[in-house]
């Protein structure tokens, strides 16, 4: 099958379309327990089972993405330009976190993003650029990068702070979001597996019917291919309409 006129994969962007929903519903529900609306167990086995497929899916999608994007930009730019090219994305990337980080620190309640999906995506982004073109040797490594992570969380504690964007977590710590390299980049690395043996040479290697004309393929695909700026903003919309709820209904401010 044919990619749509601008050259996209609209299964790409259609799934992406849904991964970001999805994490737009799992943000309403820490939201509404964050603001004491709702009261939900953020740890309980249901919502965990909704927030690590849904992000799981988010980074392998980064990872397949990353391939499609340097499978077309080597047909064009040098290998300096592409390097470069593969700098400042995640440079970009990895700066928007920061400015999450400063945002959710200035902001007047407990807690703020320490190492978020933004900082981990931007930091894989560099990291993941000498092992873009391989295919056997990202799945190796990822998988060794998950199972080190899973161990990391569930059997080490340490005293300090340093390597928290590694993976590395001390007792008692708490954040609004986290997501350490370790495991998290090793999805995005299965990702690159999964890009290079389905979309190899920007080219898709499996048959795929095209739904892209259909009226919800095109509003997920709008989603996916606008997934950055509806991530950073759509905290402030819901949290602005909570506010804005909570005056109408109360007449007071959210404490």
């Amino acid at each position: 099958m044919k990619k749509t006129s601008s050259g996209r994969f609209w299964e790409i962007d259609a799934l992406r379309g849904i991964a970001i929903i999805l994490m737009i519903l799992y943000h309403l529900v820490f939201d509404l327990n964050y603001f004491r609306v709702y009261t939900t167990d953020l740890d309980s086995l249901p919502v965990l089972l909704f927030l690590y497929p849904v992000s799981t899916t988010f980074l392998l999608l980064v990872g397949i993405s990353l391939t499609i994007s340097y499978s077309r930009a080597q047909q064009k730019l040098k290998k300096r330009q592409l390097q470069v090219k593969f700098l400042k994305r995640g440079t970009s990337v990895f700066g928007l976190g920061l400015l999450i980080t400063l945002v959710t620190w200035l902001y007047p309640h407990d807690g703020y993003i320490v190492f978020g999906v933004l900082h981990c995506i931007g930091l894989s982004i560099l990291l993941v650029y000498p092992l873009i073109r391989f295919r056997m040797f990202p799945l190796i490594i990822g998988i060794f990068c998950i199972i080190f992570g899973i161990t990391l969380r569930v059997a080490v504690l340490v005293d300090f702070p340093w390597l928290l964007w590694l993976g590395f977590v001390p007792s008692g710590f708490y954040t609004l979001d986290y997501f350490p390299l370790l495991p998290w980049f090793g999805v995005v690395l299965i990702g690159i597996f999964l890009g290079n043996s389905f979309y190899k040479n920007n080219t898709r290697k499996v048959s795929v019917n095209d739904h892209s004309q259909f009226i919800l393929s095109r509003g997920l695909c709008f989603l996916g291919r606008h997934s950055l700026i509806i991530y950073l903003l759509h905290q402030l919309l819901i949290v602005g309409v909570l506010y804005v709820l909570h005056l109408v209904i109360n007449g007071s401010r959210i404490v």
